[in-house]
């Protein structure tokens, strides 16, 4: 799905998305609002580049982050449960990896956890899904297939 489809499919469903990036610094929520229209349907973001971000904007759990690291898929999951409560919104997006050039806390380049979190259906159950990838590229290369890794994520949850 496109970032156009993407952001019709929220507006048809009457959803919002929000988000929480690391690696991607803004970049996810950015390609979003190119669309016309994607205020209807884009709540913001929020972006925790620096680890105690994590923790102060998003509501990551200190104690994860100081045992595992910011690149973590458990990360992403409370990344993308953050961007949704904190903003308001019906989805979040969080996304936590490391684009390079060098690794990360032993984490090598490429690597990039996308979370998504939201209610789907009419029970309203909890969609919390985290997806572990890895890219080859150079910096520009892993983030923008980040980005597109996020909106493949709540796209096929969309549709």
């Amino acid at each position: 799905m496109n970032t156009c489809e993407l952001v019709a499919a929220l507006i048809r469903r009457g959803e919002t998305v929000a988000t929480a990036e690391s690696l991607t610094a803004g970049l996810v929520c950015a390609t979003l609002a190119d669309v016309p229209g994607a205020s209807a349907a884009v709540r913001g973001g929020l972006i925790v580049y620096a680890t105690d971000l994590k923790a102060d904007l998003a509501g990551v759990d200190r104690a994860l982050l100081a045992e595992h690291g910011a690149v973590y898929p458990e990360v992403a999951a409370q990344l993308a449960e953050g961007a949704r409560s904190r903003c308001g919104a019906d989805w979040g997006l969080g996304l936590t990896g490391v684009a390079g050039p060098d690794s990360q806390d032993g984490v090598m380049p490429g690597t990039v956890y996308v979370g998504l979190a939201g209610h789907m259906g009419l029970a309203g159950e909890m969609v919390r899904e985290v997806r572990t990838l890895r890219f080859i590229g150079d910096r520009a290369a892993v983030r923008q297939a980040a980005v597109q890794a996020a909106f493949d994520l709540l796209g096929e949850h969309l549709s």
